[in-house]
């Protein structure tokens, strides 16, 4: 059982991969595999709607300049997602939404290539409006007939500069039960 994460900050280990650390640490204690994949320094370009995906039907994407066809063929194998992003002016990063764009595409193209599998939103947001990056990134997981585990709050933290989310004990604490549920929905499944 393996859960890959997906880091969408331009900062390698600010905030947003604190989060992401803390849920998958968790997931660990369970028994589950992790990874980490951290999308800063890359240059991910966003989907041209070309639906060569289509016509294809390979899990690919057409564009082969970047790594996302790499990191959809990590989300094809895992049995969990976890896909975070800090927010920028109420929404998750380019990158992040980059990534969604053509991994959602290429997995509407091979119906239920991402179906069944266990999906959860991080998001590191400065003060408030953290809701809408939450809720897009929710969006993925549910058109692709992914399952949604809750936690004990939104899947939040808050930190404005590189590592204030550490302060944020109910962000962490949320982390941990967000690990725990996603674990628990993993082995149920796999069962």
């Amino acid at each position: 059982m393996k859960v890959v994460a997906f880091n969408g900050s331009a900062r390698k280990d600010g905030n947003t991969a604190i989060l992401l650390r803390r849920t998958l640490q968790t997931l660990e204690s369970e028994g589950i595999e992790t990874e980490l994949v951290q999308l800063a320094g890359q240059q991910i370009r966003g989907c041209t709607v070309c639906r060569a995906c289509f016509e294809t039907k390979n899990q690919r994407c057409i564009i082969e300049d970047d790594k996302v066809n790499e990191y959809i063929q990590k989300m094809a194998k895992a049995d969990g997602i976890l896909l975070g992003s800090p927010t920028y002016f109420s929404m998750m990063s380019p990158e992040m939404k980059a990534l969604i764009d053509r991994a959602g595409f290429v997995a509407r193209a091979q119906p239920d290539m991402l179906k069944y599998k266990v999906g959860a939103a991080v998001v590191a947001v400065r003060r408030a409006g953290g809701m809408p990056t939450f809720n897009a990134i929710n969006h993925f997981f549910l058109i692709n007939q992914m399952i949604v585990p809750g936690s004990s709050y939104w899947n939040i933290g808050l930190g404005n500069k590189k590592g204030d989310v550490e302060a944020d004990e109910e962000g962490l604490k949320t982390m941990e039960t967000l690990g725990r549920n996603m674990a628990w929905l993993i082995k149920k499944i796999k069962a």
